[in-house]
């Protein structure tokens, strides 16, 4: 892309999310669908991450996957043992850096009032900010908190860079107060739309793979990246996706953030307009050697299936991928996966299967990933592998009918 195009897509980009601020009279004139809700546009699971620390400014970068009105974001005290008040929280559209495009920082409200607390364990939704957000908007969410305490929320391998200050700077799109940096995403947790057309959303429950790691910090390549943008050019009602991967995270057992059963709930089913669960997870289970079996990983994987079949969702599986060479790796590890990758693929537990073991293994050695989508650790996918994966999802198995 040329420096030339550059401010003329930008403004292309946020002129509908600003003309709300800019023009009120004329946004009542634009209709909603009126079978069409809220989808989420973005989220990252949320886990304990450090201790709160009071009078502390967030600026949370992060890229929308689906376009619509009325922004809602979702704001979580979960891992915390008391309440936390936001006074200021703000959204705005990125020019570089901490800086934002003028004119486009808006005041987010919360039943009507202009800041919130949030109760130890609770979770807060905005109301809804009037205008439209398009899809692939890198969107800013600055955050006050005059009295944060005890341990905080938030996601903490982000491979993005956010933005820390001192004081209440949330209204400010000057990013001259925000010299401080951050790869985490602290207390929030999703962002919403409202699409004007009959649209779903996509969430993938999943672990290290998921959630990026050996992708290039900052660019947005982590495999979830990589589907939203072809569901963006695609025939299909599913545009919106959440990644919900956490680093280290497990089928069965808490300790890297909760594992995949006892977050399902929060970070997967409570998301609004998901149509499809997209469950990648088992590798982090078998390497561990804690005694965990083929069997209770696949028992794991019917209790997540149920309980989303049950909430009227579809549950897409995908097989394990090789990991020959990281150093938890042993024969009985791959046993174990070989067995949960058979069931994957023939044991009729899921409404649909994407074959990530086919796609990353070498055909040379197939216990080993291919050489050419090794971040580097013989597990993570670089961004080419990141990039094959999302491409070997068949994208009509996310439309749940």
């Amino acid at each position: 892309m040329t420096a030339r195009r550059r401010p003329v897509r930008v403004l292309l980009a946020v002129l509908a999310f600003l003309s709300a601020a800019a023009l009120p009279q004329a946004f009542p004139a634009v209709a909603r669908a009126a079978d069409t809700g809220d989808v989420v546009t973005w989220a990252a699971s949320a886990d304990r991450l450090g201790e709160g620390v009071a009078d502390r400014g967030y600026r949370l970068v992060v890229r929308t996957s689906v376009g619509g009105d009325d922004l809602r974001i979702r704001l979580t005290n979960a891992f915390g043992d008391r309440p936390v008040t936001f006074d200021s929280v703000y959204a705005g559209v990125r020019r570089e850096g901490a800086t934002l495009v003028p004119g486009s920082n808006r005041r987010l409200s919360f039943d009507g009032a202009p800041s919130v607390t949030l109760p130890a364990g609770g979770t807060a939704l905005s109301d809804a900010l009037p205008g439209r957000l398009p899809a692939a908007t890198a969107l800013v969410v600055s955050l006050y908190s005059p009295d944060a305490q005890g341990p905080a929320s938030g996601h903490g391998m982000a491979m993005q860079t956010s933005y820390l200050t001192q004081g209440d700077h949330a209204a400010q799109e000057s990013g001259d107060r925000w010299s401080a940096t951050t790869g985490s995403w602290f207390y929030l947790d999703s962002v919403s739309v409202r699409p004007k057309a009959p649209t779903g959303a996509v969430v993938v429950l999943g672990d290290s793979v998921t959630d990026g790691w050996q992708s290039t910090t900052d660019l947005d390549r982590r495999w979830p990246d990589y589907l939203a943008r072809r569901l963006r050019g695609a025939d299909t009602e599913v545009k919106g996706v959440a990644n919900e991967g956490i680093s280290g995270n497990k089928v069965l057992a808490d300790g890297a953030g909760q594992s995949a059963l006892n977050r399902l709930q929060r970070d997967v089913l409570s998301q609004p307009g998901v149509r499809t669960v997209f469950l990648f997870e088992g590798v982090n289970d078998i390497k561990a050697h804690t005694g965990v079996t083929a069997r209770d990983v696949i028992a794991g994987y019917r209790e997540i299936v149920r309980r989303a079949h049950a909430a009227g969702k579809c549950v897409v599986g995908a097989t394990v991928g090789p990991f020959e060479g990281w150093s938890e790796w042993d024969p009985d590890a791959e046993s174990e996966r070989q067995e949960v990758n058979a069931f994957i693929r023939t044991g009729g537990g899921f409404d649909a299967v994407t074959d990530f073991d086919r796609v990353l293994r070498s055909p040379y050695d197939p216990e080993r990933i291919l050489p050419f989508f090794d971040g580097g650790d013989h597990l993570h996918p670089n961004d080419k592998g990141m990039q094959a994966m999302a491409d070997a999802v068949d994208l009509t198995a996310l439309d749940c009918t």
